[in-house]
C-alpha cells in the first residue's frame, strides 16, 4: 500500500481498502463454502472516478428489474423472478429462487444519480456509477506567504 511521508495511508487507499474490506466482508458466506446470503449474486469493484457493479439475473428481462440510486450511497435493485411452469412433471430439486427481491448495495463514497450506465445481457446486469464530484480527489493549489 502506499504511504504518505507521514507512515499513514494515502487517503485514496485508506478509501480503497475500506471498499475492499466490506466486499469481503458481503461475499464470506459465499467463500467459506455456504450458501449466499443474497440473491440475486452481485461483484463490484472501484475503477478509477467509478464503480462497476455486475448482477447476475439470467432469464429476467428489463421489465422484471428496478434499479434505484437512494442516500447518495446506495444502490437498490428490485424485480421478480418467476417461477417455471411444470405442467405434467414432478419437482426433485429447485434452487433457482422465484418472486420478488430487492438487493441494495451500500458503497463507500457518494455517486452521481445522473450519471449511472445499466445494460442488460446475457443474463448480466451490469451497472456503471460515477463517483460524485464531492468523492474525487481535489488538487489543492498552495500559495506562498
Amino acid at each position: 500500500m502506499s504511504r504518505n511521508g507521514t507512515g499513514t495511508l494515502h487517503p485514496l487507499w485508506s478509501r480503497l481498502h475500506q471498499f475492499q474490506n466490506e466486499m469481503n466482508r458481503l461475499f464470506s458466506a459465499y467463500d467459506a463454502g455456504q450458501e449466499p446470503a443474497a440473491f440475486p449474486p452481485m461483484n463490484a469493484w472501484e475503477d478509477g472516478d467509478r464503480v462497476v457493479v455486475e448482477v447476475e439475473v439470467p432469464g429476467l428481462t428489463l421489465n422484471d428489474l428496478e434499479l434505484f440510486v437512494t442516500g447518495g450511497n446506495q444502490v437498490t435493485l428490485k424485480g421478480t423472478r418467476k417461477a417455471p411452469a411444470v405442467e405434467k412433471g414432478v419437482w426433485h430439486r429447485q434452487e433457482r429462487p422465484a418472486g420478488t427481491f430487492t438487493r441494495t448495495l451500500t458503497l463507500p463514497f457518494p455517486v452521481d444519480a445522473d450519471n449511472v450506465e445499466a445494460a442488460l445481457a446475457d443474463g448480466v446486469l451490469t451497472l456503471r456509477l460515477t463517483k460524485h464530484a464531492s468523492a474525487l480527489p481535489r488538487k489543492i493549489a498552495v500559495k506562498g506567504a
